[in-house]
């Protein structure tokens, strides 16, 4: 196997980028990868201690440093580190607290939220953050023809339409006005309640960029981010390393206490393992669930658990014959043994799922009936759809781990075995992640493999990104749209009364439980591994977490 970067060229590399105070444009056009999965990483043991720098290794590669236009976590996992939103969660919960907002106030309504920003905070690149940044980011979201959407360069904002109800100019578009009400206070008037409204502004997708940035490296901003986060951004080498340095002007005193950051990529998961185990890399996510107990045995390394946040489900493209026909997807409910799943792959660290949102969400319909798995009974549905001979159809399959399916692969094989016994035959396709996420969006494929992790707390994030009519092209990859369900959906998420709103999501799961355009197959509780010696790592439910206040003990 080849080796695309070794640690040591890796660190000499950022040395020689601070010194220079390289700026992001050495990444406009970076080389490609070859593709070949890595074994190893090359280096010595304790080299990344020293001067605070972590290495934090990764089954895959960012698609993108412009949080808002994309949905995958790997790219989320960075940008939570050089961006920073109005609200921010706590570290290990959806409890919401000050940000870039240090207090905000809601009228008796619930249509005017007035914003206190924090004052003398800079972004990397030296402007000012204030009100006026804080519009510019919200607006180019909004409005497809503000000059720093990017349309044309094929950025889309799915995740703020599903959320905020559409687009500038949508009836469902929640947003009437963004006011600047001075250098340091902004006001959102919504023209209908919002639920969710607060916890939306702690979600990563909406931190906010320097306008300044947008002006300079206009639809390059992927891959030039300029936020007012702990960490700036150095460089990034495609399917390699992504560089972040310390931000010595950081507003929040004392913070950060690295000096640097590396997301190293690493495909194998016993390959990040191994680089864990030679002191190469500080933390790993991707960890096999039968790795666990060894490594609670071994005194040099921990283990970090992330609350179950997530479903990891099999998705059917509706439009595509058989899988148009619910019978056909009812059967392959039936045909597939989730509880064997959980026993070769999680090892005992996930749940099945019946459900698209995860048990403990407000509304979690627990009276559904799970689809039994029942070789039998599916194959009574297949011949009830009048394909009793069975059929051939792709099984796209995820190239990198995530937190919810930590061995795709295995996985894939699994379910290709139990469809098998009922005489349907899969082919398993693989294909680059970010090639992946972007052809399934386009609906390209037949039946997927993905999840989703919750990122506020809140269950519109879950059904309104992944099962929403208006989600498509977006997360809703599935593309089903039911009317009933999207009418639902939006009443739930105008609607501030908990018990009301807990009451049209149980409606809800009923009638996709009916339709099945997915098979959700578990909820898991995720894994990572590090080093003995790295101290206030607190894993976040929402799979991406700041590491400001993360150091390394020497």
């Amino acid at each position: 196997m080849k080796h695309r970067l070794s640690f040591l060229m890796v660190l000499l590399l950022a040395f020689v980028l601070f010194l220079a105070a390289c700026s992001s444009d050495d990444t406009s056009a970076p080389e490609s990868s070859d593709g070949e999965a890595e074994e190893e990483v090359e280096g010595t043991e304790g080299e990344s201690t020293g001067d605070q720098t972590l290495v934090f290794a990764r089954g895959g590669d960012s698609v993108s440093l412009d949080y808002a236009s994309v949905t995958d976590g790997e790219s989320s996992r960075v940008t939570k580190n050089i961006y920073e939103t109005l609200i921010e969660f706590d570290r290990d919960s959806f409890e919401i607290g000050p940000g870039l907002a240090h207090d905000w106030e809601v009228d008796d309504s619930g249509l005017r939220f007035v914003f206190h920003l924090e004052e003398g905070v800079k972004f990397h690149d030296g402007t000012d953050f204030n009100a006026e940044a804080v519009k510019v980011n919200f607006e180019r979201w909004a409005d497809p023809e503000h000059k720093y959407a990017f349309l044309d360069e094929g950025y889309t904002y799915s995740v703020y339409g599903t959320q905020f109800g559409g687009y500038k100019g949508d009836e469902g578009h929640v947003i009437e006005e963004i006011n600047v009400l001075g250098d340091y206070e902004i006001e959102f008037v919504l023209n209908q309640p919002l639920g969710s409204f607060l916890q939306n502004m702690g979600m990563s997708y909406f931190a906010i960029t320097s306008p300044q940035a947008f002006e300079e490296h206009g639809s390059a901003i992927n891959e030039n981010p300029v936020g007012t986060g702990p960490f700036k951004f150095v460089s990034w080498s495609r399917d390699d390393s992504i560089i972040l340095e310390k931000n010595e002007d950081y507003w929040k005193e004392g913070l950060p206490k690295l000096d640097r950051v590396i997301f190293q990529v690493i495909p194998d998961n016993s390959a990040r393992l191994t680089a864990l185990r030679s002191g190469q890399i500080d933390i790993m996510d991707g960890l096999n669930p039968d790795d666990v107990a060894q490594i609670e045995g071994d005194d040099s390394l921990q283990v970090f658990e992330r609350t179950t946040n997530n479903i990891g489900y099999l998705g059917f493209h509706v439009d595509k014959e058989p899988f148009n026909d619910p019978v056909v997807r009812r059967a392959f409910n039936h045909a597939i043994d989730k509880e064997g799943l959980i026993a070769i792959l999680y090892g005992g660290l996930a749940e099945t799922a019946k459900n698209t949102i995860p048990p403990g969400y407000l509304g979690y319909n627990d009276a559904i009936d799970e689809y039994s798995y029942d070789p039998e009974l599916a194959k009574e549905l297949l011949a009830e759809a009048g394909i009793e001979d069975g059929f051939t159809f792709d099984l796209w399959t995820m190239p990198v781990a995530r937190p919810y399916m930590p061995d795709p692969q295995r996985a894939a094989e699994a379910i290709q075995a139990n469809l098998a016994d009922v005489g349907i035959t899969a082919n398993i396709v693989t294909k680059e992640w970010a090639t992946y996420l972007e052809e399934t969006e386009q609906g390209k494929h037949d039946v997927f493999m993905l999840g989703w992790s919750g990122v506020n707390g809140d269950p519109d994030y879950f059904f309104s990104n992944l099962l929403h009519g208006d989600a498509i092209p977006g997360g809703n990859r599935s593309f089903y749209s039911n009317e009933e369900v999207n009418e639902l959906l939006v009443q739930a998420k105008t609607e501030v009364d908990f018990d009301v709103r807990a009451e049209l999501y149980e409606q809800v799961q009923e009638l996709i439980h009916e339709d099945a355009p997915m098979v959700p197959l578990v909820h898991s509780i995720p894994t990572l591994a590090g080093s003995s010696n790295v101290k206030n790592y607190v894993p976040h439910p929402s799979t991406s977490e700041t590491l400001d206040e993360v150091e390394l003990e020497n």
